[in-house]
C-alpha cells in the first residue's frame, strides 16, 4: 500500500508532550497518528468521548450545596443505600 504525507498544525507545547508521552510508549508521532485515524476507521467514529469536562450548572450547584453541607460539621447518616441515593436525588 502506498503512503502519503499530511501536515498537522498544533502548538508546540502539545506536540512536545505529545511526542515525550509516546515516546514514553514505544511510538513516534507518525505511529500515533496513524494509530488514531485507523482507529476512526475501524470504528466509524472519533474513537474516545468528546466532551467538556467541566461540569454543567446543575452539577456546580449540587457541588456546592454539599460542599456547604459539610462545612456545617453536619455528617449525612444512612441506614439503607436507597436513603443516600433519595438524599442525593438519584
Amino acid at each position: 500500500m502506498s503512503t502519503t504525507s499530511i501536515s498537522v498544525r498544533m502548538d508546540s507545547e502539545t506536540k512536545k508532550e505529545g511526542e515525550a508521552l509516546f515516546k514514553e510508549l514505544g511510538l513516534n508521532m507518525s505511529t500515533a497518528i496513524n494509530m488514531f485515524v485507523k482507529q476512526a476507521v475501524r470504528e466509524n467514529r472519533i474513537p474516545f468521548t468528546v466532551g467538556d469536562p467541566r461540569p454543567n450548572a446543575e452539577s456546580l450547584e449540587a457541588i456546592r450545596d454539599r460542599e456547604q453541607f459539610l462545612a456545617s460539621g453536619k455528617k449525612p447518616r444512612f441506614s439503607k443505600a436507597e436513603e443516600l441515593f433519595e438524599d442525593l436525588g438519584i
